[in-house]
């Protein structure tokens, strides 16, 4: 199928990954979207307002819409969800995060439509039976906070679903940067906020580690750059849309780098890409999230190898830099 010929319905489109899979969208070559999210946020407005698409839906229409509408639809990428980690009121997470994907679901499944949709490593809590996208492990795992309790019990119920969408997959993202995340504020990647701290002040302020295995600022974390995830999306897209993948091949899977890096790694990059010598400070874990933090994360890639994709991923150095030279310094959006 001709890419100008698709119809692609992206949630969550004015957000971070969202807006950035937009983009990536148009790069390749599609321009039949269907944007999805809440556009009343003014400061999600360049995140989207430059793309190339059909038209808007807010989210909170979007099953009326899709019924009053009926639009021919080849795939819905979800990635629509409230991912703040520091919200506790569940009932959040459970309306947008549960609630709603369960609607996609049941349209996908209803009008037999692919699906890709947002997981997160979250899921994986302080990674005490590993981070393997085994769906043998779904059951066991013990999130930190709401929003990783509600993206596990989707993730759980959708393996229990007999009626499925033809092709399915839950992409488990891990520690995600990039261009068009300003919005996020408190929930912005350390490399948005250190970028940040070093304009306005010169140093970063990294926290103290509080867990004895841990010296401060050696905190593990697989940092994947938005840019492969994206890529790995529209791959996977392609993959369904032109029946090449195996309903078998169907289900969940981790999308980070394979490799975890420290923080101190992290910031280091950035300064380099700001041409700065690096200046660094500790400081005390906020109380809220002291006994919710993972220390360690790192996605078992072995699952995607699997099934075909074999595009090398940014390292966390290219990767930054590319962030903050051609983004942060000169304030575009991607």
């Amino acid at each position: 199928m001709k890419r100008n010929n698709l119809h692609i319905m992206v949630t969550g489109a004015a957000g971070f990954i969202g807006s950035c899979m937009v983009q990536y969208l148009n790069e390749q070559g599609y321009s039949n979207i269907y944007l999805v999210d809440d556009f009343g946020v003014e400061s999600k407005r360049n995140n989207w307002q430059n793309k190339e698409f059909i038209t808007i839906i807010e989210r909170y229409n979007l099953l009326d819409w899709l019924d009053e509408h009926k639009p021919k639809l080849d795939i819905i990428i979800h990635l629509g969800a409230r991912t703040d980690t520091t919200e506790f009121d569940y009932s959040i997470h459970e309306e947008l995060n549960l609630a709603y994907s369960k609607d996609v679901w049941n349209y996908c499944c209803i009008h037999q439509v692919p699906l890709i949709y947002a997981s997160s490593a979250a899921t994986y809590g302080n990674g005490e039976y590993g981070y393997n996208d085994d769906h043998a492990l779904v059951n066991q795992l013990s999130p930190l906070n709401p929003y990783g309790v509600s993206k596990n019990e989707f993730d759980k119920w959708a393996l229990q679903q007999n009626a499925q969408p033809p092709y399915w997959t839950g992409l488990k993202f891990f520690n995600v940067y990039g261009p068009n995340e300003s919005h996020k504020n408190r929930m912005a990647s350390v490399i948005f906020h250190s970028f940040n701290q070093i304009k306005n002040n010169g140093l970063v302020r990294l926290f103290k580690s509080h867990h004895p295995s841990f010296k401060d600022g050696e905190q593990l974390r697989d940092f994947v750059y938005v840019k492969d995830v994206v890529s790995v999306i529209e791959w996977m897209m392609e993959e369904m849309v032109q029946s090449k993948w195996s309903s078998s091949n169907n289900g969940l899977y981790n999308l980070g780098t394979g490799k975890a890096r420290t923080f101190i790694d992290l910031v280091n990059a950035t300064f380099a890409g700001m041409d700065i010598i690096p200046n660094i400070e500790f400081i005390d874990m906020p109380l809220d999230i002291r006994d919710k933090y993972q220390y360690f994360t790192e996605a078992n890639m072995t699952k995607l190898n699997k099934v075909g994709y074999s595009k090398p991923f940014y390292s966390l150095e290219e990767g930054v830099d590319d962030y903050v030279r051609n983004y942060l310094n000169i304030e575009k959006s991607y």
